[in-house]
């Protein structure tokens, strides 16, 4: 059985977090992902997962915290226990018009990980569907960001991928060996759950899990991070989510 985590964001709209953290080690979750708000007072968030039994084996940090505090964000690293650093996003006015900016971003990106992948740790990009979209060449933005270093590791975010028109399926296969994570997302059918950005429980959506959790298997990923953007109850969420995920 792989690891089944859960990303914070989800319930960022739902404090306090001491609740969130109790009602999901309720729900059967060991493991949780964080993500850059939540390290502004690294003492009480590590006491908060030790109260709930909770540990952070991954998190998310903004290119600009681990470019500029290397040094703090190693500490936040370590204090949590993690074993892997994942960039997450960049801002769209940020964002490369062409391949050579992708190509470029993909270097800064490697850069910015390097004293983390020389502590130890897992360093990586996390996708949305804008990689996916065409450039200027034959290579996707993604493909641009991979080719910057072979040790850059990817957290696959699957529902995102199929968002963007792309096969999960194949870019598992394309980037076994270097997937550490995914994230597993469902898609409500068109029209449906317009009031949670079209997003559905996992299992309780549009994706085909068993060809998926097939090619997760082939490719020796043993992390599921599971993830909502905007559910109206986490709870919910949560609960449903993690039921569907062990019956795959």
């Amino acid at each position: 059985m792989p690891s089944i985590s859960y990303q914070l964001y989800c319930s960022r709209n739902f404090p306090p977090l001491e609740d969130t953290l109790a009602m999901l080690a309720a729900a059967g979750y060991r493991d949780v992902e964080g993500y850059g708000g939540l390290y502004a007072d690294p003492a009480a968030l590590k006491a908060a997962l030790d109260k709930a039994g909770l540990s952070m084996p991954t998190g998310h940090f903004g290119l600009a915290q681990v470019e500029s505090d290397p040094k703090g964000m190693l500490a936040v690293a370590k204090l949590m226990n993690m074993d892997a650093v994942i960039v997450p996003h960049v801002a769209v006015e940020d964002r490369p018009a062409d391949a050579a900016g992708w190509a470029a971003f993909g270097k800064r990106l490697a850069a910015a990980g390097k004293p983390f992948q020389d502590a130890g740790y897992d360093f990586g990009w996390h996708n949305h569907a804008f990689e996916f979209d065409p450039v200027d060449g034959p290579d996707l933005p993604l493909d641009l960001i991979a080719a910057a270093s072979p040790d850059l590791k990817l957290e696959l975010d699957l529902g995102w991928v199929r968002v963007a028109g792309h096969d999960p399926v194949a870019w598992i296969n394309k980037y076994a060996g270097r997937i550490i994570a995914v994230h597993v997302k469902d898609i409500a059918p068109d029209g449906q759950n317009a009031d949670e950005d079209g997003w559905a429980d996992v299992g309780h959506g549009i994706i085909d899990w068993a060809p998926i959790k097939a090619a997760l298997d082939a490719a020796g990923v043993n992390r599921y991070v599971v993830e909502h953007d905007n559910p109206k109850d986490h709870k919910r969420f949560a609960t449903r989510s993690i039921a569907a995920v062990k019956a795959f």
